[in-house]
């Protein structure tokens, strides 16, 4: 049977279909969002043969979805093993304990932003920024009292912003490849919209954090040092995982052999603090979690984490959202929705607009960050090309509206990892994730005022 060409009409109201039954599941029932995701997908394959599609199409759209996500998936899977096996090397306790003597309680929250801004910027990975010295800063906020949601708030817009700014950055790699613009040209083109963020995300941090650090109890914070070193031998060699993730991103060493150093080194780190220790114990920690037992309930539950297993729950939604992708790109649903907003705009600020709500909007029916970057990339290429708009404007508004959003995502693979990481849902710590919110609203002014908005220059032909 031959298959028909999907009318925009059509494509419109199944995406609509699909994003009321996942916001319905997941803000209104408030339930996990892979059954929504699930369903959808159950929804989208009656829809599919109804209209012509063959089996092989769809299985081929799922296979297709999935393989773009085989190497993120593998990342979570290390990165599960790497956060048990820093805390039973002490190595995120240590932290903890020394943060507690050099931070300020007043200007917890803005430093928290700061410096994981500034480790995101020099390791290019939020998801290693909120999974090492991430869960150090959210134990140190819960400690001090300070609101879960703000805290890993915080923590990820500093590490959305390191991410973004990086040169190691695969998803700053990706916007700039997709549009053929040199990489360093997009980064400095990108503080246009990105500083502003910053700025007031720092401000707004600083006030928030502020009123917040009133409720800390010092008396609290001290018990809870004291509990951790003399739970954990919290000493110099701490340091030697963290110098060691600095020294792989400086070296350029991708993310995967990253993390297998530091698990190695970590694991060793366990044997010679505790040479009693059993291989079949450290495969439980790498595989099932750390599990605290200093008989406080505040640090056990702050330190019982981590794991191959923890993992899995991201791991089955990271499957079914790219899934879904595969399906609606293979089916051309996004495309057919796109291409004639592509084609109706005749302006800067309604063309960079277009191309970050457009990111938003892969951001929620797909759930996957680099879709949302490749897709409208793709689809405005020519557009901006026309225009005479530079190939930077684009990435620019690309970052914006696409890899930073996806952290806002209920279904997002972002979103659900840091949901995940600090066990805070993704609804709670949205409104507190600044730098996201604030992102796209700077672009899209940037795009209507024309600052930072880079032209194509003329072609001149050489004088014989």
């Amino acid at each position: 049977m031959e298959k028909k060409r999907v009318s925009l009409l059509e494509a419109s109201i199944v995406l609509l279909l699909m994003l009321i039954v996942m916001g319905l599941g997941v803000i209104k029932f408030g339930i996990s969002p892979q059954t929504p995701v699930m369903l959808v997908m159950g929804i989208l394959t009656i829809w599919a043969r109804a209209r012509g599609f063959k089996w092989d199409d769809i299985s081929t759209g799922i296979k297709d979805g999935i393989e773009t996500g085989i190497i993120p998936i593998f990342i979570f899977i290390l990165v599960g093993a790497l956060i048990s096996t820093w805390i039973a090397a002490g190595i995120i306790p240590g932290l903890m304990v020394v943060g507690f003597k050099l931070i300020s309680v007043q200007w917890f929250v803005p430093s928290v932003f700061i410096v994981c801004a500034l480790v995101g910027t020099s390791v290019g990975s939020a998801f290693t920024v909120m999974s090492t010295v991430g869960i150090t800063f959210f134990g140190m906020g819960m400690t001090m009292q300070i609101n879960p949601a703000l805290v890993a708030g915080a923590i990820i817009s500093g590490a959305i912003f390191g991410d973004k700014c990086s040169p190691l950055s695969e998803s700053t790699n990706l916007a700039s490849a997709v549009v053929d613009a040199d990489l360093f040209n997009h980064i400095k083109n990108l503080m246009w919209s990105t500083i502003p963020a910053f700025v007031v995300s720092l401000i707004l941090f600083g006030i928030f954090g502020h009123s917040e650090a009133g409720t800390a109890n010092m008396s609290k914070i001290n018990q809870t040092v004291a509990i951790l070193e003399h739970q954990f031998n919290v000493s110099f060699w701490a340091i030697i995982p963290i110098a060691l993730m600095f020294i792989c991103a400086w070296r350029r060493i991708p993310a995967i052999p990253t993390l297998f150093i530091n698990i190695g080194v970590s694991v060793v780190m366990i044997f010679i603090e505790h040479p009693s220790t059993l291989i079949k114990e450290i495969a439980s920690i790498i595989e099932m979690g750390f599990v605290s037992k200093s008989g406080n309930a505040s640090v056990d539950t702050l330190l019982t984490r981590g794991g191959i297993a923890s993992m899995m729950g991201t791991v089955s939604l990271i499957v079914l959202t790219l899934s879904l992708g595969g399906l609606l790109v293979h089916l051309g649903l996004i495309e057919t929705v796109m291409e004639p907003v592509a084609r109706r705009l005749n302006s800067d600020g309604k063309l960079i607009s277009a191309v970050v709500l457009s990111s938003i909007g892969v951001n929620i029916f797909i759930g996957e960050q680099f879709l949302s970057v490749i897709l409208p990339g793709k689809a405005f290429k020519d557009t901006f090309d026309k225009a005479g708009l530079a190939n930077v404007a684009l990435s620019r508004a690309l970052e914006d509206g696409g890899t930073v959003i996806n952290y806002l995502i209920p279904w997002g693979v972002a979103g659900v990892f840091a949901a995940n990481t600090f066990h805070v849902p993704t609804l709670h710590f949205l409104p507190f994730v600044f730098f996201s919110l604030l992102s796209p609203i700077f672009s899209i002014i940037s795009g209507f005022t024309g600052l930072g908005i880079k032209h194509k220059e003329p072609v001149t032909e050489s004088a014989e």
